[in-house]
């Protein structure tokens, strides 16, 4: 038997819960912004994904206006850091409804880097971050979702394969599945795309 629900007749948690425990793993985008008034802010957003390559966008929903989106609709600036899993429980803290006036970074003992080119600092602790400024910020309702175009990506190179990428066997980033539930990086293997 199936059971089928529409936005008119959902389940009973409701279709957010509905989407996130079926829409898994979703990779994090440990997001650190600047208030106009200069507080930094860190919070991990699973609604995350590369929106385009060429030139390189990548996508973060915000679930309502929260402070992330806040400083990005104000100052046009963020930074996606990539976490591992040895950052989980603390990545996890960062997401503790907090007041704009809390440094997360501070609230948790995590170091903030200088970035290259734009004003939010980056993660220290995590081995990657991308560095954007705003393309766009489109309003879906009760969320909006922030497409930052990346000026410049900072890796630390003990994460990096033969190739120069980064070895996803090294990085080890953790993801959001359902309810309360974070994941491990899963085991993997090679299939190459067919060829005509």
């Amino acid at each position: 038997m199936r059971i089928v629900h529409t936005p008119d007749d959902p389940p009973a948690k409701g279709m957010y819960a509905l989407l996130t425990a079926s829409i898994t793993p979703r990779p994090i985008a440990w997001v650190s912004t600047i208030s106009a008034d200069g507080v930094p802010n860190l919070a991990p957003y699973s609604f995350f994904t590369v929106a385009c390559a060429d030139p390189a966008i990548l996508s973060v929903t915000s679930i309502g206006r929260k402070d992330t989106y806040r400083n990005v609709v104000g100052t046009g600036e963020f930074v996606v850091n990539i976490g591992t899993e040895s950052l989980m429980e603390v990545m996890n803290a960062t997401s503790a409804p907090v007041g704009p006036e809390v440094d997360e970074f501070e609230m948790q003992g995590l170091t903030a880097d200088p970035s290259d080119v734009v004003a939010p600092p980056r993660v220290a602790e995590a081995p990657i971050a991308f560095e954007c400024v705003r393309h766009d910020v489109i309003d879906l309702g009760t969320s909006a979702m922030l497409l930052g175009r990346v000026v410049s990506v900072t890796i630390d190179d003990e994460m990096l394969a033969d190739d120069g990428l980064p070895d996803f066997g090294s990085l080890l980033p953790p993801s959001r599945l359902g309810r309360h539930q974070w994941g491990y990086a899963p085991r993997t293997r090679e299939l190459p795309r067919p060829r005509r």
